[in-house]
C-alpha cells in the first residue's frame, strides 16, 4: 500500500503543474474581461462628466454672479464651476462650431453664464431636472435657464444601460465557464491522488486528516495560479496603457486592486472547493472502482 501511495504522489506532480497553469490561464481570461468592464464603465463616466451645463444669467451684478457661482460650487454634483462672460462665450461658440459670426453680427448675442460639469452619477434626466429646479428656486430672478444637450444625455444613459446589461450577461456566462473549467482542471489533478486518498482511509485516517494537506496544497496552488494570472494581466494592462495613454488617465487603482483580489479569491476558493469535493468522492468509492 505504501508503494502505491508513493507512486501516486510522484505521478501527481506534473498534473499539479498543468493544473496551476490551466487555472492561471482561465483566471487571466476572467481578469481581462473584468478589466474591459471596468474601462468601459470608466469611459462612460468620463463621457458623462465631459458634458457642459450652462446656467444662463439674467443679472450682470458681479456680486450676485459670485453668489450664484459659490452656491453651485458647494453642491455635491458640481465640478469645475466657472463664470463665462460674453467674450469667453463667443470664443467657446467659435471653437465648437469652427466659425466666426463677428463678420455678420456686430453685437454679441450670447448671454453670460456660469458653466459647470456634473459628476457622472448625476448625469441623467431626472437628476438634471432636479438640479435645474433647485437652481431656479434659489435664483430664478437672476438665472434664465439651465441648458445642456438633453438628447446626448438621454443617448448616453440608454447606451450605458444596454452595454451594462450585455456585459452583465457575458460576465455571468463567463464566470460559470471559468468555475466549470477550474473545477474540471482540479478534479483531473486530483485523479492521480485517488489511491493515496484511499490508502490513508484504509489505515484509519479521518476525513479531516486526509483532506487537510490536500486543501493546503489547493490553497497554495490557487495562490500561485492567481499570482501568475495577476502578473500577466498587469503586464497586459501596462502595455495597453502605453499604447493608448487615455486608458491610464481613467484608470481607477481601487477598482483594479479589487479586480486582483477577486481573482485571488476565485482561484483559491474554487481550488479548495474542487479539491475537497474530489476527496469526498474518492473516500466514498470502493477500491475496485478506482482502477
Amino acid at each position: 500500500m505504501a508503494v502505491i501511495g508513493k507512486g501516486s504522489m510522484k505521478r501527481s506532480k506534473p498534473n499539479y503543474i498543468y493544473s496551476i497553469v490551466g487555472v492561471a490561464l482561465v483566471l487571466l481570461i476572467m481578469g481581462i474581461m473584468g478589466w474591459f468592464f471596468l474601462n468601459i464603465s470608466s469611459v462612460g463616466n468620463a463621457f458623462k462628466e465631459d458634458i457642459r451645463m450652462s446656467a444662463y444669467l439674467r443679472t450682470l451684478n458681479k456680486d450676485t454672479i459670485g453668489q450664484i457661482q459659490q452656491f453651485i460650487a458647494r453642491q455635491p454634483y458640481a465640478k469645475n464651476v466657472t463664470y463665462v462672460d460674453k467674450n469667453s462665450a463667443k470664443q467657446i461658440w467659435n471653437k465648437e462650431n469652427n466659425e466666426d459670426w463677428a463678420k455678420i453680427l456686430e453685437v454679441n448675442p450670447l448671454p453670460e453664464s456660469i458653466d459647470f460639469y456634473a459628476k457622472a452619477d448625476y448625469v441623467n434626466t431626472d437628476s438634471l431636472n432636479k438640479i435645474s429646479a433647485q437652481l431656479m428656486a434659489e435664483y430664478g430672478d437672476q438665472v434664465t435657464d439651465l441648458q445642456y444637450p438633453k438628447s446626448l444625455v438621454t443617448s448616453l444613459n440608454e447606451r450605458a444601460s444596454k452595454i451594462g446589461l450585455i456585459f452583465l450577461v457575458i460576465a455571468v456566462v463567463l464566470c460559470l465557464i471559468v468555475m466549470f473549467s477550474i473545477d474540471n482542471t482540479i478534479r483531473l489533478a486530483m485523479f492521480s491522488n485517488r489511491f493515496l486518498i484511499k490508502t490513508m482511509q484504509m489505515v484509519g485516517a479521518t476525513r479531516g486528516f486526509i483532506a487537510k494537506p490536500l486543501n493546503i496544497k489547493a490553497i497554495i496552488n490557487g495562490l500561485i495560479s492567481s499570482g501568475i494570472a495577476i502578473a500577466l494581466l498587469f503586464t497586459i494592462i501596462t502595455w495597453a496603457e502605453s499604447q493608448f495613454p487615455p486608458l491610464k488617465a481613467i484608470r481607477d487603482v481601487k477598482l483594479t486592486l479589487i479586480l486582483f483580489g477577486g481573482l485571488i479569491l476565485l482561484g483559491v476558493g474554487i481550488s479548495v472547493y474542487s479539491t475537497y469535493r474530489s476527496v469526498l468522492k474518492y473516500l466514498k468509492m470502493k477500491l475496485d472502482d478506482l482502477y
